[in-house]
């Protein structure tokens, strides 16, 4: 039996915890300066806004850790000593171990704006944000958000339910646009407008502006523009959060250079979630994934590792979720922003702006390679199966009331997406009685 410690306590870290002990009976340490117990990282607005409490984002009643032998520590590791195969924690304790894992997760970025350490000034990652965020929200009457990402939206949303007027600076043309095609894009934008935030395209900032007390007091644009404001919200992204580990001979890049198997360049030291660096990362991806499910199967692939049954990490298909607003968005699989070539883009958008279908394939073998949905939901597993087996556009036409994940009564928009097709590709029509299979009628 080894003992284990565990460096954080974000999905990541508590997954791997999990499968762990399912697997083996070493010993389980998890050490996180954040909170006593793990918590839905992606609840925090919620709790802002009042639709949970604090305690109804703990997945886990707190019974579940001892019960489960999973000990927790509440305090920050100040050194890792490799050497000694010990960690020095903020209380004065010294915490030993036979495999480290870490698993510190990410930090909010900024950029050297002369102002960007006021009072007033953050970003929203950690529970201890939010705390901090409920503090100032007395003295707020209009929040200046900066970056056009998804905690920008989520933070604007949070600041509307406490009737806080936001301004939101955004560089680039249209929001998200580095990331979702041009309509998708386009739709995002007005649907944010039309929640009354003030949306400036094109937009960033050069300074922001203390008052007296040392509080925010106003931003300036590079266009010269002063907004005044009493918050100013980072949302430009993530880092890898491992400065407490620049003098510990662990490798490091932007975060913790590890392998296909999450090893480091330290015997017996492991890296997993936010803070990891993929040396060679897979086929199609970054090498550092920020994200949630992410984090979930690095957890529960590296303690197949830890327990004897080495596994390499194999990320599958992309996928990823989000909301803006009342826009749920998801992708799975490759979708440029733009057709590549030897790509084709079939693009289907309700006429009420709020609902869009798109999907991806290759020109030559007809193949499916992606698919990117605004306001309607697929179901994983169909749209997965569809883009591993290489199967034909025709045939995902011919099927996708399959993958239509929307309640029973809600209306479908398959025979939309599907007249487009046949008006765009008439050599390859799909048939009447094909289009009443996708209705679900009898022939």
């Amino acid at each position: 039996m080894k003992k284990i410690v565990i460096i954080g306590n974000g999905i990541a870290g508590i997954t791997l915890a999990q499968h762990v002990r399912r697997l083996s009976d070493h010993s389980l340490l998890i050490i996180s300066s954040e909170t006593d117990y793990f918590f839905s990282r992606t609840a925090l607005m919620y709790v802002y806004m009042g639709h949970l409490r604090a305690d109804q984002t703990k997945p886990f009643e707190d019974w579940y850790w001892p019960e489960n032998r999973i000990e927790l520590k509440r305090d920050y590791v100040t050194q890792v000593d490799t050497s000694q195969k010990q960690l020095q924690l903020q209380s004065g304790e010294i915490a030993t171990y036979d495999i480290l894992v870490i698993a510190s997760g990410s930090k909010s970025n900024t950029f050297s704006w002369p102002g960007q350490d006021l009072a007033g000034v953050q970003g929203l990652y950690s529970w201890q944000d939010l705390e901090n965020l409920e503090v100032l929200t007395s003295r707020i009457k209009r929040a200046v958000i900066v970056g056009g990402g998804l905690i920008g939206v989520e933070l604007a949303e949070m600041f509307l339910s406490r009737c806080l007027d936001v301004t939101f600076l955004v560089r680039e043309k249209s929001f998200w646009s580095s990331v979702l095609p041009t309509e998708e894009s386009a739709m995002v934008t007005r649907h944010i407008q039309s929640h009354h935030v003030d949306l400036r395209l094109e937009t960033e900032l050069a300074q922001i502006l203390p008052d007296e007390t040392g509080h925010v007091r106003a931003v300036i644009t590079k266009k010269g523009e002063e907004i005044p404001c009493q918050f100013v919200g980072l949302a430009v992204g993530v880092h890898p959060n491992v400065d407490f580990l620049r003098d510990s001979g662990i490798a490091l890049d932007k975060g913790v250079l590890v392998n296909k198997y999450f090893e480091t360049n330290v015997p017996d030291v492991y890296a997993i979630g936010d803070c990891a660096q993929y040396l060679n990362p897979p086929v199609g991806r970054k090498p550092v994934e920020p994200l949630w499910y992410a984090g979930r199967m690095h957890g529960e692939t590296l303690a197949h590792t830890l327990c004897s049954q080495q596994t390499a990490y194999k990320p599958g298909m992309w996928f990823n979720s989000a909301k803006f607003f009342d826009i749920e968005y998801q992708v799975y699989g490759e979708v440029n922003q733009h057709p590549q070539p030897g790509e084709e883009h079939i693009y289907w958008e309700h006429p009420n702006g709020k609902k869009s279908i798109r999907i991806c394939f290759d020109k030559a073998s007809n193949r499916v390679k992606g698919f990117n949905l605004m306001g309607i939901r697929y179901r994983h597993e169909v749209c997965e199966r569809w883009i591993r087996n290489n199967t034909p556009i025709q045939e995902v036409l011919k099927n996708l009331r399959e993958a239509n994940f929307d309640p029973e009564f809600y209306k479908r928009y398959e025979p939309e997406l599907l007249r487009q097709y046949n008006q765009l590709y008439p050599a390859q029509k799909v048939t009447t009685s094909k289009l009443k299979q996708i209705l679900g009628f009898k022939r």
